[in-house]
């Protein structure tokens, strides 16, 4: 990651049929049809409906980074390719002269990773699919890479190909799987070369980054591809609609891949399957194009690091509220972790992950495959729209003082009913012109609610 301190085309009469066979003519209208490598026919794709309803996801960031686990995921770019004071005081205090980023690789261990609980507690979180780093910005691959020179799980530190067996386990579990691949790699003699040559050159990318992707989706057959490390170049150096367009027309996973919009410094929250835009993105109104916020429950890094503190930790709340408030906003919410280097999933990342799934147990139907509303909050933001079908949710961040909700923008009609995720019985309320809707809360000491933050009211037959 950086540090942080395809639209669809009109279909004409097609988009009067009703949903079913609309599905079938949006597929007739696409069966056999050639993407050419460039973005106004690659972003003309309609995005696979699988992302759009999965909306939670996890994230995973882990390599060499995590053992010296200390700064952030960057390390080795701080301590030698800035120099960053600290991070020297670090190496000089903690490890003898002379010691390189090389001699981490051998104590990336991964001894206690156990791919099965990792998968468990993803499905546990109410995740629907998860992201896992394949490689970071510091080269080193989690997966036996062809051209990655001695500097991979298999040859190096745990010995074990960590990309398929994460892979296996959470496919087991029918979540779907994605890949982070970064483009560039800081110190490759190659790439460095290209920067120098002022990316007229096309070494590194002819040699590394285009033999790993393709090999990478046809060895694991992703769902995702989530792109990074594009920011120092343009896509044309990276032959990034080549490869693109490869994928969307003859790869093992054409009709289901998605990708994000990281494929050249120019391409960024413009092209793409989805808009990340940057790290932590996060809209204040609908867009006209699928996105997802990528956030950290470590707030200043991405990898574990040993220096982290509870101040640095996003408290459930606040997760939860982020959560509600992108897929408002027509979102997907992915949410980091990052393992320790022997394979553990420190156990307040736990914490978190599980109180999501707890959460979403109740309220999940406000949330998977659910579609903005015409209205997306109410103006005092503390109330959060989601729809699905015939239902209209709205999610209230805080319990009001005296019990009465307010709810400005749903029109009631002679069938309206309203309800509380995960409470049973239909819920009273009174329509007042001047006021809004007034629904009357259960009374129910804090301990009964069925969730402790964030609550759902359902609402039928509204206009």
């Amino acid at each position: 990651m950086r540090e942080v301190a395809g639209k669809w085309r009109p279909l004409g009469p097609a988009l009067l049929l009703p949903p079913l066979l609309l599905g079938v003519a949006k597929s007739a209208r696409w069966a056999g049809h050639r993407y050419t490598p460039d973005w106004q026919s690659l972003d003309s794709r309609p995005l696979p409906a699988w992302f759009d309803e999965a909306k939670f996801g996890v994230f995973v960031h882990w390599g060499v980074f995590s053992v010296p686990a200390w700064g952030s995921e960057w390390f080795w770019w701080h301590w030698q390719g800035e120099g960053l004071p600290q991070y020297r005081r670090f190496m000089s205090e903690n490890y003898p002269p002379g010691f390189s980023y090389a001699d981490f690789g051998p104590q990336f261990t991964a001894r206690f990773f156990e791919p099965d609980k990792w998968a468990d507690l993803f499905q546990a979180a109410g995740a629907k699919y998860v992201v896992f780093t394949t490689k970071h910005h510091e080269g080193f691959t989690n997966w036996p890479s062809p051209v990655s020179w001695n500097w991979n799980s298999k040859d190096v530190g745990p010995h074990r190909d960590l990309v398929g067996e994460l892979g296996a386990a959470v496919r087991n579990r029918n979540l779907r799987y994605g890949l982070y691949h970064s483009l560039l790699e800081w110190f490759h003699p190659l790439y460095q070369l290209d920067k120098k040559n002022g990316f007229k050159t096309q070494n590194f990318v002819n040699v590394k980054t285009m033999p790993e992707l393709y090999h990478l989706v046809n060895t694991y057959k992703p769902d995702l591809i989530w792109s990074d490390g594009e920011w120092e170049s343009p896509d044309a150096y990276w032959n990034s609609t080549g490869f693109l367009s490869w994928l969307y027309n003859d790869s093992p996973v054409k009709a289901k891949v998605v990708v994000n919009d990281r494929w050249g410094k120019n391409s960024s929250c413009h092209h793409g399957g989805y808009y990340n835009c940057q790290d932590k993105f996060k809209p204040q109104h609908l867009l006209g194009h699928k996105w997802e916020m990528c956030t950290s429950i470590d707030k200043t890094s991405w990898g574990y690091r040993r220096d982290m503190s509870m101040a640095d930790i996003t408290s459930e709340s606040e997760i939860i509220w982020e959560l509600v408030q992108t897929v408002s906003l027509g979102g997907n919410y992915l949410l980091n972790i990052g393992p320790t280097k022997d394979g553990l999933i420190p156990p307040i990342f736990q914490e978190r992950l599980l109180s999501i799934g707890r959460w979403l147990n109740v309220n999940g139907e406000a949330i998977y495959a659910s579609k903005p509303w015409r209205v997306q909050f109410e103006k005092n933001s503390s109330v959060w729209y989601t729809s699905q079908e015939l239902a209209v949710y709205a999610i209230f961040l805080r319990w009001p003082e005296n019990g009465i909700l307010n709810l400005v923008s749903p029109i009631t009609t002679t069938t309206t009913k309203i309800t509380m995720l995960g409470i049973q019985g239909d819920l009273k309320w009174v329509e007042r012109q001047e006021e809004g809707l007034l629904i009357s809360l259960p009374l129910l000491l804090p301990s009964a609610l069925p969730v402790g933050s964030a609550w759902t009211v359902k609402l039928r037959g509204v206009e």
